[in-house]
């Protein structure tokens, strides 16, 4: 199969990796000469260029560029395609996207693989990324089922574990384990700032495991923050305020020293927190 890669970062550039190793052959777009140059002697596509005349045989395309970049770069791309091209993205925020792009191309289906690392860029590229990762699509009435059907056996090629929901419920869920941490781990790292010098380097010292793991997220690119926190504004700030509410709840028991009800909190997160973690 031919396949059309457009934004040559971490995920374009390992979805790449992964479907030329199954004996696809992948054309690769970026805005960059040199990122073109990377994929080229890494062997990461087969054909790379800035010029999207490359696109005009491809059966797939994934645009995996910034949110803010997907529609514009899906209306770039249209002159250079055949009319039965079916186009994905990798957007983390869907119902604004499929809203969109489903209305410049009818083979459009909105699609969200959910793997990733700290790392960006071509140089970050990996292979098997996407092993055991939930790849989310998320099709309107108006999809064409064979469509979805291509693209979740390409999930299943990469040993991914597909999912097909409608786009809003998928911005529901995803605000709370993906989009919610980031905005409290970015909270705990500020305020963990906001302390005297003295502290702040004594802790910088003592930080370990648990540090590590519940600041990682807010530690990750800036502009992947951002466009959660605007593309999907009002599930994050429904689920900012439930979680606030009961961040209070604890404070207020802590307060009243009721250590019972905490513990009970505390019991029903440590059996909770298995069943969410796949």
């Amino acid at each position: 199969m031919k396949i059309g890669i457009v934004g040559l970062g971490l995920i374009g550039g390992s979805l790449a990796i992964d479907l030329r190793s199954q004996g696809h052959q992948i054309f690769g777009i970026s805005r960059k000469e040199i990122t073109c140059k990377i994929a080229l002697e890494r062997k990461i596509v087969d054909l790379a260029s800035t010029n999207s005349n490359i696109l005009n045989e491809t059966e797939i395309v994934f645009v995996c560029t910034p949110i803010k970049a997907i529609a514009p770069t899906i209306e770039q791309i249209i002159p250079h395609l055949h009319s039965q091209t079916i186009i994905t993205d990798v957007g983390s925020v869907k119902q604004p996207v499929v809203e969109t792009c489903s209305q410049l191309w009818a083979n459009f289906v909105g699609g969200h693989p959910m793997a990733g690392t700290a790392e960006s860029g071509i140089e970050a590229a990996q292979s098997n990324l996407f092993v055991d990762a939930s790849y989310v699509f998320t099709p309107d009435k108006n999809t064409s089922p064979e469509a979805v059907e291509r693209l979740k056996a390409i999930a299943l090629s990469l040993n991914a574990v597909p999912y097909i929901c409608d786009a809003k419920i998928h911005d529901r869920a995803v605000s709370w384990i993906s989009h919610l941490p980031v905005m409290v781990s970015t909270s705990l790292i500020t305020s963990c700032l906001s302390d005297e010098p003295e502290i702040l380097q004594l802790a910088k010292q003592l930080a370990s495991s648990g540090f590590r793991d519940t600041s990682r997220v807010g530690g990750g690119n800036p502009e992947l923050g951002i466009m959660m926190a605007k593309y999907n504004r009002a599930e994050l700030l429904r689920s900012l305020v439930k979680y606030r509410q009961s961040l209070d709840k604890v404070i207020t028991l802590i307060e009243a020293e009721n250590w019972d009800n905490l513990e009970q909190i505390l019991q029903t997160n440590q059996q909770a927190r298995p069943k969410f973690l796949n």
